[in-house]
């Protein structure tokens, strides 16, 4: 099995007739995600990507007309918060949000209303998630994937890419890849992600890459020092350089008042048995260090 998504996910592109919602939504359709469904108000009874996915002007009708049951949200940062709420008041239980830019204050009370619905957001500013061979929702490129029992959780999109690329490479393949969004405040933490990859038969070891900014990774590693205690882990943290004050790419990414450097958050996956790697690179031979099979 994998987390978040598979083959039975059913998934409704908020966006789908826009520049970024059409490329990605073809490119997912073609990896072989089921996109059963588009949605921008104001052209529902249009079909998208040549005719072969259906768009609705709300989330409620593209759920009661196809199923839907994932939403991927290509909206601008203005109308990102709304989409979510909307995604989560239709019955979505599972919402990645790809927008980035979206205010801090504006995501706070969106974050409640969907725990409040019994749903699940990963994001927002995320890459997504895939599941090789499966399925894959949002601009991870599917090409860079190999299947496998590795799960790969990180705060950033591209540094993702670079480390899959590199298992990949070295014939290791992933279970599931999760993107969970460099903002101040997202929906789902690294915590949450390792959980579910605990629960995952067919996850054998862990890779968590990480960067300046908060706990979220410290908090990980102290559960997973408890709970994962014989699992491979290893790791990455970004943004070894960076001076305290400076945000450094993301937002979330800045160091205050000395909390959340790149050598405390080291320091606490270093105890909790992480192998730590200092450049993306090297997280293959990591992985097999850290005992790995092939």
């Amino acid at each position: 099995m994998s987390i978040l998504i598979d083959r039975s996910s059913r998934v409704v592109v908020h966006g789908l007739t826009g520049r970024e919602g059409s490329f990605h939504g073809q490119a997912m359709l073609e990896y072989g995600t089921r996109v059963v469904a588009g949605m921008t108000p104001g052209k529902g009874g249009r079909t998208a990507l040549d005719g072969k996915v259906p768009v609705f002007d709300t989330v409620r009708e593209a759920v009661r007309e196809t199923g839907a049951d994932t939403s991927c949200i290509f909206v601008p940062a203005a109308g990102a918060p709304d989409a979510v709420m909307e995604a989560a008041a239709a019955g979505i239980k599972t919402i990645f949000c790809i927008t980035e830019g979206i205010p801090v204050l504006d995501m706070i009370p969106v974050v409640e209303v969907v725990r409040a619905a019994g749903a699940r957001l990963i994001g927002p500013n995320c890459p997504g998630a895939t599941s090789p061979g499966r399925a894959k929702v949002g601009i991870i490129p599917g090409s860079v994937h190999r299947e496998g029992r590795v799960g790969v959780v990180s705060r950033s999109g591209t540094l993702t890419y670079e480390a899959v690329q590199a298992m990949s490479d070295a014939g290791i393949g992933q279970s599931t890849c999760v993107g969970i969004g460099g903002d101040p405040v997202i929906g789902t933490t690294f915590l949450e992600v390792l959980q579910l990859f605990a629960a995952d038969d067919e996850t054998e070891a862990i890779v968590l890459i990480g960067e300046i900014g908060g706990a979220a990774e410290e908090t990980a590693a102290a559960w997973a020092a408890e709970h994962l205690p014989d699992v491979p882990k290893v790791a990455f943290i970004a943004g070894r350089t960076a001076p305290e004050g400076k945000r450094m790419g993301h937002a979330g990414a800045i160091i205050s008042g000395g909390a959340g450097t790149a050598a405390s958050k080291v320091a606490a996956l270093e105890a909790a048995g992480f192998l730590v790697a200092s450049s993306p690179t090297e997280l293959p031979s990591l992985l097999r260090a850290a005992g790995l099979r092939d």
